[in-house]
């Protein structure tokens, strides 16, 4: 009886520690997704910053006259050429 006892006793102790790892993980998991959420936001604040500085006038837009200006950006000539020569830049630096 006590060996059985033991054994109850071990599975207890096991389980609450599968439990205390599980919630480790979720709270990992938290961090992990408020981390990207963090950067995310600050790297559209910076984004955004910029934009208005290229283009102080955007400031006051709304966002799908500014999606319109922005595709109409994109279809002057030359436009996915530079495109294309940031995206390299920023794969070489």
């Amino acid at each position: 009886m006590e060996e059985k006892e033991a054994l109850l006793k071990q599975r207890d102790e096991a389980e609450k520690k599968a439990r205390q790892y599980e919630n480790q993980v979720k709270i990992l998991l938290n961090k992990q997704r408020d981390a990207e959420r963090t950067a995310r936001n600050h790297r559209l604040i910076v984004h955004g910053a910029i934009m208005e500085g290229v283009f102080p006038f955007t400031a006051s837009m709304e966002g799908e006259s500014l999606k319109a200006f922005l595709i109409a950006l994109s279809r002057l000539p030359g436009a996915w050429e530079t495109v294309q020569k940031a995206q390299e830049m920023e794969d070489e630096g």
